[in-house]
């Protein structure tokens, strides 16, 4: 199986994703409901909370996990694979959605202009713009912590205009720096695609991170057959949450398209 791990639910954006560009592989995600936004949370605790998550993916059978988080994957990912991974699980993968949207930008952007928008954790980690870095020296990269949109998204208010009001807010500072790119950098935002284009208009390229991970994920495993062929087929996905609410189950049938199964689980220590 593919595990998928997210801090709540905006992590379904890149299952579904994942689903449509790699609909032959078994998928099983989680999301850390009862725990979220991680985006607030200090490096210690968002570590702590994806060893913990990352653990019970492998419990569970999967022989890769995608920390679709980007909070988790800029605070935690690096000392999962370095650290943990060898003395815990050497023969399984963690991969994260930071690197491949990094790539797929420093292959696009005409000017070098990039901003990126994401939590106050993704923010202050600096991890976008390291990547960017290191494979485009001389790009200009411009960051925005949005903390309001999660709870926004969370609440299904993506129609609402207070959610325009708030996203132009954001926008601004970073449209007047004259962004040729814009980095989605929290798996909330796809479900706000289309107000970011608005938004940034025609100037700016709104990129779609869920479809770069699913992108992504599709040529690693190509170049893995060794990961590749362990992973189990069919369609028998499962969605796994450490606490349920009506409003989660609501908006993750919307933002999917159908009716699922929220199953509520406990997170060992």
């Amino acid at each position: 199986m593919i595990g998928i791990f997210d801090s709540g639910i905006g992590g379904l954006t890149v299952l579904k994703a994942i689903r449509q560009r790699l609909p032959q592989y078994q998928l099983l995600y989680l999301g850390d409901t009862a725990r979220t936004p991680y985006g607030n949370r200090s490096s210690a605790l968002v570590c702590q909370f994806t060893e913990q998550a990352v653990n019970f993916l492998f419990q569970q059978g999967c022989e890769l996990v995608i920390v679709a988080c980007n909070t988790a994957s800029a605070e935690a990912l690096r000392k999962l694979q370095q650290e943990w991974l060898p003395s815990h699980f050497p023969q399984r993968r963690v991969l994260g959605g930071i690197r491949p949207v990094a790539e797929a930008v420093a292959e696009t952007t005409r000017f070098g202009r990039v901003g990126v928008i994401g939590t106050r954790g993704t923010i202050s980690s600096g991890a976008f713009e390291r990547e960017l870095h290191a494979l485009r020296p001389k790009v200009v990269v411009l960051s925005q912590a949005c903390p309001l949109l999660v709870p926004l998204v969370e609440e299904g208010w993506q129609q609402r205009p207070e959610t325009m009001k708030i996203i132009r807010h954001y926008l601004r500072p970073l449209k007047l720096k004259k962004i040729d790119a814009l980095i989605l950098g929290c798996t909330h935002y796809p479900m706000l695609l289309k107000q970011f284009q608005s938004v940034a208009g025609k100037r700016a390229a709104v990129l779609d991170s869920a479809q770069i991970v699913a992108e992504k994920l599709e040529v690693y495993l190509k170049r893995h057959p060794e990961i590749e062929t362990k992973l189990l087929k069919g369609n028998s996905h499962r969605f796994l949450v450490t606490d349920l609410t009506d409003i989660f189950t609501q908006n993750a049938q919307r933002w999917l398209g159908q009716e699922i199964i929220l199953e509520k689980i406990v997170l060992p220590a």
